[in-house]
């Protein structure tokens, strides 16, 4: 009878590595977590190989064959004698601490002085105690983030469908709001196809080689959370280049942010893959053990929520200046409430959150920056959809005329004699704020677009 074995490891290796992948480029705890789960099973492996094949070799022996009980390889010995050999791979937090077993004419008896755990000093019942609080602590945790990321993906793709059905909407300042939209889609995208590929059957062991399809999931991910990040960035240079340049090209500028925000993060994740390629090729690639690996993905992002946030702090000043007297006098609301309406539309939007923990050491409180990142950053796209589109007043007002349009239709017919005439009138559209721009002054250009910004509820 073979003895009992430790408490298996693998879905809580799998899940904390799907977790730390999820996280940032890497994790502390859940990285180190891992790769000793890892080292262990493939200390274990190689022992049963070499076990097993030296068993193949001996024929003819007299007594107990050589024997691999799942943690150790016990040696051929003839009948009559007691083997003790020292608990396996550091098992015992106690030095010393020996097993035995005695081979007599019904083979090998039961491990003595009892099982692995028990004569090895290794608490069972503690370890897997733990292991349960983990692996509750990170099932809620991904309960959490799929239903944020499920929420942000519904949203999101109505706000695309308005935005992009709805003529009047078409300008630069949306455009760029769409591209963010459709970076966050892609990114709540590839964290349900990766969820899915690592956490399938034929892809729950991350010690052994991964497939191709399940290292392109990764990549995708690492991807689509990069280019999140750099559109992030783009909302803010755009906003930021609208209250300080006086005269610039959007087309030339636009085409400078599709840049930015597509085209720079597939540099770092094709240098990133060439080089996990050659030299750290081992796994789903949802674990990175080479700082360089590490830097290549976080370095970039660390970057964008560093500028944004300096572009945050030099609009709040540019806002502060333009709220001061005389226009207290001319609003009915406190420029500080207007202030700090603006202020607050401007966090989800530049992804100031991130800072609370971009900059802290990996060690330093892992699971309030697991919930954090994960379970709250999951609901940004909601927040940002929500902001920017549905309380957005020219959309809002887009929306009461085309169904102001429907409903006289469906009530007067098709007679095109009792349209409204001022339907077409009814709200600033982005249309006709851009026309009425290029003839008005400069100052008007530049704060139009933050004004839009503005008019939520």
């Amino acid at each position: 009878m073979s003895p009992r074995s430790p408490p298996p490891a693998r879905w809580l290796c799998l899940l904390a590595g799907a977790l730390a992948c999820a996280l940032r480029p890497a994790s502390g705890w859940a990285h180190e977590l891992q790769w000793e789960v890892c080292d262990f099973m493939r200390m274990i492996e190689a022992e049963r190989k070499q076990c097993l094949e030296d068993a193949q070799l001996e024929d003819g022996i007299e007594g107990c064959s050589k024997m691999w009980d799942n943690l150790t390889c016990w040696p051929a010995t003839p009948r009559g004698q007691v083997v003790v050999l020292a608990c396996p791979f550091n098992l015992s937090p106690i030095q010393d601490r020996n097993v035995s077993r005695s081979c007599t004419e019904e083979g090998w008896t039961h491990l003595e002085p009892g099982p692995y755990p028990d004569a090895c000093g290794f608490d069972d019942k503690e370890s897997g105690l733990d292991e349960q609080q983990l692996k509750i602590f990170y099932s809620s945790v991904k309960i959490g983030y799929t239903t944020g990321y499920s929420l942000s993906l519904a949203t999101l793709l109505v706000a695309m469908a308005i935005l992009s059905l709805f003529r009047k909407l078409h300008c630069t300042r949306n455009y760029i709001h769409m591209h963010l939209f459709v970076s966050f889609i892609l990114r709540a995208v590839s964290v349900f196809i990766k969820d899915l590929i690592l956490f399938d059957d034929t892809e729950s062991d991350n010690c052994s080689e991964g497939s191709v399809g399940c290292k392109a999931a990764v990549v995708l991910f690492q991807y689509c959370v990069m280019a999140n990040f750099f559109w992030l960035l783009v909302e803010g240079l755009y906003l930021h280049t609208l209250l300080v340049v006086s005269f610039f090209s959007e087309r030339k500028y636009f085409w400078g942010y599709i840049l930015i925000g597509w085209g720079l993060p597939s540099i770092f994740i094709m240098a990133w893959t060439i080089i996990r390629i050659y030299f750290e090729d081992h796994g789903c690639w949802d674990t990175i053990n080479s700082s360089l690996l590490w830097w290549i993905l976080r370095a970039p992002i660390l970057t964008s929520i560093l500028v944004n946030f300096v572009l945050f702090i030099r609009i709040i000043r540019i806002l502060v200046q333009k709220l001061r007297p005389p226009d207290v006098g001319k609003s009915n609301s406190s420029p500080y409430s207007r202030l700090t309406k603006s202020t607050l539309l401007l966090i989800p939007l530049f992804g100031i959150h991130y800072t609370m923990f971009a900059f802290f050491p990996n060690n330093f409180k892992d699971d309030v920056k697991i919930v954090f990142e994960l379970v709250v950053g999951s609901f940004q796209g909601f927040v940002v959809a929500i902001l920017y589109c549905f309380l957005n007043g020219e959309v809002q007002a887009e929306l009461r005329r085309k169904w102001r349009r429907w409903t006289l239709k469906g009530i007067l017919g098709r007679g095109r004699q009792y349209q409204h005439p001022s339907g077409s009138s009814i709200g600033a559209t982005c249309s006709t704020q851009v026309s009425m721009l290029t003839r008005g002054s400069p100052s008007g250009r530049r704060s139009s677009s933050f004004q839009a910004e503005d008019s939520l509820v």
